[in-house]
């Protein structure tokens, strides 16, 4: 029998872990062999001691197995089944419109979300503020959405890579969210469970991100993307900007209506947009979905714009129990906060700098009630963009809170989490660059691509 206590100090003394000994650790994540604060020590040793190859893959394989895995074929689905996977962000809403887009080209998307981590927001937290709509549903039901509506966005289960269930609440509370293997096994276990296909992507980079620097971004990327084929799963990915909240909301309920008013294309914000193409762009590629980059596009903005992925939302939301008409009557569904207020900065200046960070955090903050529970209205909403010139009549922000003192505290943050200036500072680019490994597992060669 392999003690805990021991694989700990071999992995604390920078020693490998060998195959047994990581499925040794995932069982008792699962079985309770090995308590919390053995799995607090053994994420802390990982972060300061890292991983080899061997470790990381052994270690995706040994949670993916932890549970059920999926498979497709016995649905004989009408297309490839491909998903997208963010690293996280703030305000970064893109799933739920990037989903049913990919849906409306011939694609299936079985996506399991998770909830936030840190200071970023989680995709099924904010799905969590739809009334009625399932988040944990079983898998049979699960299958059911995705044959019949092409997607189906829930929350990880306890039948799919339930050891990472644990370690994924581990990591949240013992600061070590940013340890690279741990990310890639996290994120991996539930693809590989999830019977996917091809995964592309989204590697956040800036002070909104896991990942702040490039550098890192760009070792995550590739210890993702050569972990994945070498397990005979194509995938890419896109280093994108997080130094600034992707979408003009930050909150839950605040979040959903900015993607519901993106589907009806009443709304379209420039960064959010070129986020949501890129990224499907490469999703229809790697699937086959589409020959080139042109043809791709063109077939994700006919989707988009013909109302087809609007459709497929509202199609799965039903499903999954939501409002059957929450398109149209949205307003009338979601929760809106109590208090409601304008920030305005400096008129004259221009926002230069944002601490990203510091406002998903402010978010949470918002969110949070005396009970500990979580409060899906608050948030943030017309968020100012970097470059932008603050004048009279324009809002930094507006606030969404449940109370005159969070609301007051909140507007202090806000404005200490910006930087203004006289002149505008260059704006960063939105996409950093896009990484490819082999589109066919047995050639996982890995070159890059600046986009």
């Amino acid at each position: 029998m392999l003690l805990a206590q021991e694989l700990i100090r071999k992995k604390r003394a920078g020693l490998a872990l060998d195959q047994a000994e990581i499925q040794a650790l995932v069982a008792g994540m699962v079985d309770g062999g090995i308590s919390d604060a053995q799995l607090g020590a053994f994420c802390m040793a990982t972060c300061f001691q890292g991983m080899t190859a061997a470790e990381g893959a052994a270690l995706t394989l040994a949670m993916r197995d932890s549970g059920t895995v999926l498979r497709w074929d016995d649905l004989d689905l009408p297309g490839p089944v491909v998903d997208k996977h963010s690293t996280g962000g703030v305000g970064d809403l893109v799933s739920l419109v990037l989903a049913p887009m990919v849906v409306a080209c011939g694609g299936f998307v079985p996506m399991i979300s998770g909830r936030g981590l840190g200071h970023t927001g989680g995709t099924q937290d904010k799905l969590e503020a739809i009334p009625g709509y399932c988040t944990t549903p079983d898998l049979a039901r699960f299958r059911r959405v995705v044959r019949d509506c092409g997607m189906a966005i829930i929350g990880q289960t306890a039948d799919l890579a339930p050891a990472d269930k644990r370690l994924y609440a581990i990591r949240d509370v013992t600061a070590t969210v940013d340890s690279l293997p741990l990310i890639t096994a996290s994120i991996l276990s539930k693809k590989f469970a999830a019977g996917l296909d091809a995964l592309v992507m989204d590697i956040k980079c800036g002070n909104g991100a896991q990942t702040p620097e490039l550098a890192q971004a760009q070792a995550l990327a590739k210890n993702i993307i050569d972990t994945a084929n070498a397990a005979g799963m194509a995938c890419s990915a896109l280093i994108t900007d997080m130094s600034q909240p992707l979408a003009p909301s930050v909150g839950n309920a605040l979040e959903i209506r900015e993607a519901l008013a993106y589907l009806r294309t009443d709304t379209c914000p420039q960064r959010l947009h070129q986020t949501v193409l890129a990224l499907g762009t490469e999703m229809l590629l790697l699937a086959g979905l589409a020959d080139n980059t042109l043809e791709a596009q063109v077939r994700l903005l006919d989707a988009l714009h013909s109302g087809k992925a609007a459709q497929v939302f509202e199609r799965s939301c039903a499903a999954l129990g939501g409002p059957l008409d929450l398109l149209a009557k949205f307003d009338d569904y979601l929760p809106g906060a109590a208090l409601q207020q304008a920030v305005f900065a400096p008129a004259g200046f221009y926002l230069n700098k944002m601490d990203t960070r510091a406002i998903g955090l402010l978010a949470l903050q918002l969110s949070t009630t005396g009970q500990g529970q979580r409060d899906t209205s608050t948030g943030l909403s017309q968020l100012a963009e970097l470059g932008q010139l603050m004048e009279g009549d324009t809002p930094l922000a507006i606030i969404h809170a449940v109370d005159a003192d969070s609301l007051a505290l909140a507007s202090k943050s806000l404005l200490a989490a910006c930087t203004f200036g006289e002149t505008a500072a260059p704006r960063p680019q939105q996409l950093r660059q896009s990484m490819r490994g082999g589109l066919r597992p047995t050639a996982p060669a890995l070159t890059t691509e600046t986009v």
